[in-house]
């Protein structure tokens, strides 16, 4: 299946996104919207397989570019509106796109396109690239397919019973697996409708609550609402589901929310490379602490506490590292996610940690070294460790333990502010630890999980 497939399927004239910039988009309006920037990019030379580089502020035209480039046989490489710079140096460098677009000036230039003919596409042909970052090394960019897009969400429509009467609150990013694909998606191949808002905001989203049927978002999200004396039961009393993920849920965050409006809080399991694997039933239990049973479709298994997928979800690999593909899969298949966890007795999976240091904060990932390589430039630091520590709204906090060098009183703020210099706004450690040492191991691996303990518990 592709997306083109999946468009011929649609109610030209039915409503898809209702933006608050006042502008509504039929399906058929915005599926030539589409054409018109697919025309575009065919115009400035952009062939099939070429990479279409994308920074820009959250638009309807930002998401009708990536349906554009799978009606053109392109690859959409979203990047963070955080990065900076430098950051961006690296993704270019790495996936050489033909275009990179970075205003909605030039997205507004690029729909002066016309009519559109689709090329020759299939559920194998590679549409995006999503950079998603390790413990160690630079960002790898996961491959996905039209194929592997499509299956999640027609698994994700099933599982959630979206129908073309839902309608979404869209406040999430769309440089990001959760609100390009999981929310805009889903929404897609439903036939249903989006308030597409350009950022969370706890008011608007409040006025929109009685007019919508569902909400996908972070923590953060639901954290805000509850501190809103006017978020309440009656409130949501039109709402059939609220979905999290992307950052781990507080189990208080759950039974709170369930107090307050009478329903919980459906969390599940994803991540870039695969979409979605699991989620808590949409009948029966939704278990706090738990992201639930695997999708259909998806196989999971567990196997010495780590957790692995097969799936027509789970990408084919990542660009051009043919080695970290290789070691990112079983010899029968399964793809290795890093992240360790458990069947509880009734089946649901229980995320426990990560293999790796991996932070998620946010619903953003965050990978310690390319952090600690900046700390560790800094004059008078001898070493560091970043680690994730669990925050209320953002599921972790990066945090740094620092080792200044002897007679060195170091400035947190300075420090931080030098970090600002080079680093995305949600990479800066919220918090400084300064020490005389870190703790190490027999073998001189310094010990993260001791950190953890140490500081997660203040």
């Amino acid at each position: 299946m592709t997306f083109s497939r999946v468009a011929a399927a649609r109610d030209p004239d039915a409503l898809f996104i209702r933006g608050d910039d006042g502008r509504d988009f039929t399906y058929g309006e915005f599926w030539a919207l589409a054409g018109r920037l697919a025309a575009g990019l065919v115009a400035v030379g952009a062939k099939p397989g070429d990479r279409i580089a994308v920074q820009v502020e959250k638009s309807v035209e930002a998401v009708a570019l990536f349906y554009a480039c799978a009606r053109a046989g392109l690859i959409f490489l979203p990047l963070n509106t955080a990065y900076t710079q430098s950051e961006i140096a690296y993704f270019l460098s790495d996936a050489e796109p033909a275009l990179f677009i970075n205003s909605q000036a030039q997205l507004m230039e690029l729909a002066q396109g016309g009519e559109f003919d689709d090329a020759v596409t299939d559920a194998s042909t590679i549409c995006a690239i999503l950079y998603t970052s390790g413990t160690t090394g630079k960002s790898k960019g996961a491959m996905l397919s039209q194929g592997n897009l499509v299956s999640n969400a027609e698994a994700l429509v099933s599982a959630w019973r979206f129908t073309s009467q839902d309608k979404l609150i869209h406040a999430l990013p769309v440089y990001h697996t959760h609100g390009l694909f999981v929310a805009t998606n889903t929404i897609f191949l439903s036939g249903g409708q989006m308030f597409f808002r350009e950022k969370f905001d706890a008011s608007d989203v409040i006025g929109l609550i009685p007019k919508a049927t569902a909400l996908m978002g972070v923590p953060t999200f639901y954290t805000r609402l509850l501190q809103r004396e006017d978020f309440t039961r009656e409130l949501c009393a039109s709402m059939r589901l609220f979905i999290s993920g992307s950052a781990p849920l507080l189990a208080e965050t759950h039974r709170a929310f369930e107090a307050r409006t009478g329903q919980a809080i459906l969390e599940r399991y994803g991540m870039t490379e695969t979409n979605m694997n699991t989620s808590n039933p949409y009948d029966g239990a939704r278990k706090p602490g738990t992201v639930g049973k695997p999708l259909p479709g998806v196989d999971l298994r567990i196997r010495d506490g780590m957790i692995e997928v097969k799936g027509p979800n789970v990408t084919s690999g990542y660009w051009r590292n043919e080695a970290k593909t290789k070691a990112s899969f079983t010899d029968d298949g399964y793809f290795i996610t890093g992240d360790l966890g458990a069947f509880d007795e009734d089946g649901y999976v229980v995320i426990s940690g990560r293999g790796s240091d991996l932070i998620i904060t946010g619903g953003f990932n965050v990978y310690p070294k390319e952090i600690e390589e900046k700390i560790d430039q800094l004059p008078g630091v001898v070493e560091s460790a970043v680690i994730g520590l669990p925050h209320p709204d953002f599921g972790e906090a990066v945090t740094a333990v620092i080792v200044p060098e002897k007679g060195v009183t170091l400035d947190a703020a300075a420090i931080i502010a030098k970090l600002r210099e080079t680093l995305a706004a949600f990479k800066v450690p919220k918090t400084l630890h300064f020490v005389d040492e870190l703790p190490r191991n027999a073998m001189g691996k310094v010990q993260k999980k001791a950190l953890r303990e140490t500081y997660g518990a203040r």
